[in-house]
């Protein structure tokens, strides 16, 4: 690969070596590759949050970019390392359901079971496998490698049920908090294109109802003027709940889970 990139997200934290030694194996493998760090403040174990993460990021990459994803209770276990391509992207890490909404995306996929132990670091452990196995294979990959030699192509590739907006009636779209970021906003599994498809009649203007209150609807965070509870589509094309300068998930007690109405008035 030309000028190859590796993305890292994790739920690793900043306070133990974990990311830097990563880095330190990819480097070693292949100096040319430059390394981008997403996040590393994914929930302990929560598989969905990085899904969501990595769906929001990658596009956002050059083409042929290698995005590595760990988040993986299982690690240790018998779950199988993975390499996924798409039309332009690849993903490496574990078949535990994180690359499900990349899978929804792809019209052109493939996943390869990584079984080749060569392109593993030689000493395993069974609770490091970012080190190991993930980001030595990133590496090797980066350098040219040919998808084929990392492994066998499967079909039963572990996915997760996610979350999706409901037309429960003609006007009422009904969806759900999927994700809280660091600033308390609660960015819901409604789209942009999902409250088109609902205003595609002429019978009222979107109004957004959470815990049967209305929210209204504003272009920007600052056009809130007081600290009551608003929403507006955020830079991903998602409905998200905010509060101007302070925490909608906190002051309002709202949480991933949560019920979001969308409706015609």
């Amino acid at each position: 690969m030309h000028n190859p990139i590796i993305t890292l997200t994790t739920d690793f934290g900043y306070r133990d070596p974990f990311v830097g030694i990563m880095k330190g194996v990819i480097l070693d493998i292949n100096p040319a590759a430059t390394i981008v760090d997403i996040t590393h403040d994914i929930g302990p174990q929560n598989i969905m949050e990085a899904a969501i993460a990595i769906e929001m990021s990658f596009k956002f990459f050059p083409h042929e970019s290698i995005h590595v994803v760990i988040v993986d209770p299982g690690v240790g276990s018998v779950r199988r390392p993975i390499l996924v391509t798409t039309d332009y992207y690849y993903f490496v890490g574990s078949d535990n359901g994180v690359f499900s909404l990349i899978y929804n995306l792809s019209e052109s996929l493939n996943v390869i079971h990584i079984t080749a132990e060569h392109y593993f670091l030689p000493q395993r452990s069974s609770t490091f496998h970012g080190r190991d196995i993930f980001a030595p294979v990133a590496a090797w990959f980066s350098r040219g490698i040919d998808i084929s030699k990392f492994g066998d192509p499967i079909t039963d590739y572990v996915t997760m049920p996610v979350p999706a907006p409901v037309l429960v009636e003609k006007n009422i779209l009904e969806g759900e908090v999927i994700y809280i970021d660091r600033f308390g906003n609660a960015i819901t599994n409604i789209k942009t294109k999902n409250i088109d498809e609902l205003c595609s009649t002429p019978e009222g203007k979107p109004r957004a109802l959470v815990k049967g209150i209305e929210v209204p609807l504003k272009n920007h965070y600052s056009e809130a003027g007081d600290e009551g509870l608003y929403s507006l589509i955020n830079s991903f094309g998602y409905l998200e709940l905010f509060v101007y300068r302070g925490s909608a998930s906190s002051n309002f007690g709202i949480a991933v889970g949560e019920k979001v109405v969308v409706t015609l008035g």
